[in-house]
């Protein structure tokens, strides 16, 4: 349903392999880490401006917020004049319903791609099926059978990047040279520990920002914790499950993220200060 999506990410991942291939290998794991560390900065270059106007629409919706606080109480217990009233704000100060949802639904689009062609490569309906005998039979996408193969034989320091730690002995026998446990938690459990760390300052950046001055709602208050330590409970939790080439994408998603926000927040605090 989403092959637009699947496979133009597809195809810049193949791209991205290619470069790194001709220097380090088609097998090689580091080429394979390279190729989906270098399609997130790809899409998130291409999301910048989305997440920019995003990041502007913000701040004017924080600014406002006195305005529409004077508003409900104006129109205390009349539903659709508020409405109305918050409308005529928000459209008088440039914003648009749909310039909110937009640039997020654009980012979960690509990223979700990504997610998925990564996944692919352990074709079958199984995530975590580890069989390169089974998968090197089926294409993925624009890849062809060979590019499979040489991604299900890639290892990151000593950890295959399509394992998981809770992979079963079994898939981790599947691979001809013994993978244990052990050298997947070493790879993977970093990642892990990383891309948390990463969610967690920027879920805790983006709730001081949002802060606004005078007594916080307890409903809000307690949102805000759920934000700051859910998010990064549930990168550990889950990570746990995904293989270690997601892990690579999930944690440089997440610094990307992290960045991105830290840049784009001088930037408008210059402009506001200018």
């Amino acid at each position: 349903m989403l092959d637009f999506i699947y496979f133009p990410v597809s195809a810049l991942l193949w791209a991205w392999h290619q470069i790194f291939a001709l220097v380090l290998g088609s097998a090689d794991g580091i080429a394979w880490t390279l190729s989906v560390v270098f399609l997130v900065l790809t899409l998130r270059a291409a999301l910048f401006l989305p997440f920019l106007r995003q990041a502007r629409r913000q701040r004017v919706v924080q600014r406002l917020q006195p305005q529409i606080k004077t508003l409900q109480r104006h129109h205390a217990g009349d539903r659709i004049a508020l409405a109305k009233a918050t409308q005529d704000l928000h459209k008088a100060n440039g914003i648009s319903p749909l310039g909110g949802c937009l640039p997020g639904i654009a980012q979960a689009l690509m990223f979700l791609g990504l997610y998925h062609v990564l996944r692919s490569f352990n074709r079958t309906g199984a995530p975590l099926r580890l069989s390169i005998a089974d998968n090197a039979t089926t294409p993925n996408y624009v890849f062809g059978l060979p590019d499979v193969q040489n991604f299900l034989g890639a290892k990151l320091a000593g950890s295959p990047l399509s394992a998981a730690i809770r992979s079963t002995t079994s898939q981790l026998a599947a691979y001809s040279d013994h993978v244990t446990r052990f050298d997947v938690v070493l790879v993977a459990l970093p990642l892990m520990l990383i891309a948390a760390l990463a969610t967690y300052f920027t879920a805790r950046a983006a709730v001081k920002r949002q802060s606004t001055p005078g007594p916080i709602n307890p409903q809000a208050s307690i949102m805000n914790k759920l934000t700051i330590w859910v998010l990064p409970l549930g990168v550990l939790l889950g990570g746990a499950f995904l293989p270690v080439a997601i892990l690579i994408y999930w944690l440089t998603n997440n610094a990307c993220t992290l960045a991105l926000q830290h840049f784009v927040n001088r930037r408008l605090d210059h402009e506001q200060s200018g």
